[in-house]
């Protein structure tokens, strides 16, 4: 899987990731509206039969979109909740025993449970390794004598896009770690 360029909208907020031929049919149609970036991506195309020469299109690595299509509309809407962005956001670090774990030794643990209510959300959901998840069982933290050594919280749009791409370009971090709050577990060391 290669890089993705990160598209804005034309006043610079985070709009979606595309591919590189996702972008030369924006620079084809003259939809870029400002780039930025040190990264670039050379798309090239077939030979003129006018002049002999190869079509070319460089595309950064951040480029920003023209459009009423494309705009942001609701910047402070909550991030889509998957498992995948849930561990990430939790650094892979389980919320009972405070211990590191690869990806398929983690669950999505309900802090209050289901059965007594709680919600499938950001602000209900917490990673737990698996045995410290069948020792919560179908309790509360504090039923089952279990401290949590972290609080949920929503990452923000900035954030979301950051956890929900596992091959982010320097310049592409760069940018996007600029509107994620100081406060983030994503500002912590790896």
């Amino acid at each position: 899987m290669s890089p993705h360029i990160l598209a804005l909208d034309a006043a610079g907020a985070p709009h979606r990731w595309i591919n590189a031929r996702g972008a030369a049919l924006y620079y084809a149609t003259n939809m870029v509206a400002w780039e930025i970036g040190s990264h670039e991506f050379v798309l090239r195309g077939g030979t003129q039969r006018a002049t002999g020469l190869r079509s070319v299109i460089r595309a950064s690595s951040i480029i920003a979109i023209k459009g009423r299509n494309f705009m942001v509309r609701q910047f402070d809407r909550v991030p889509t909740l998957t498992k995948q962005m849930l561990l990430a956001r939790d650094r892979y670090i389980c919320a009972y025993c405070a211990q590191r774990f690869p990806f398929e030794q983690l669950e999505m643990e309900h802090i209050l449970p289901k059965s007594k209510g709680g919600a499938e959300s950001w602000m209900n959901l917490v990673t737990a390794c698996k045995a410290c998840n069948q020792r919560k069982s179908n309790r509360t933290p504090q039923e089952a004598g279990m401290k949590l050594h972290y609080v949920p919280y929503v990452p923000n749009r900035h954030e979301a896009f950051i956890l929900g791409n596992r091959k982010i370009l320097g310049d592409q971090m760069e940018f996007l770690i600029q509107g994620v709050p100081k406060s983030s577990r994503i500002h912590l060391g790896a």
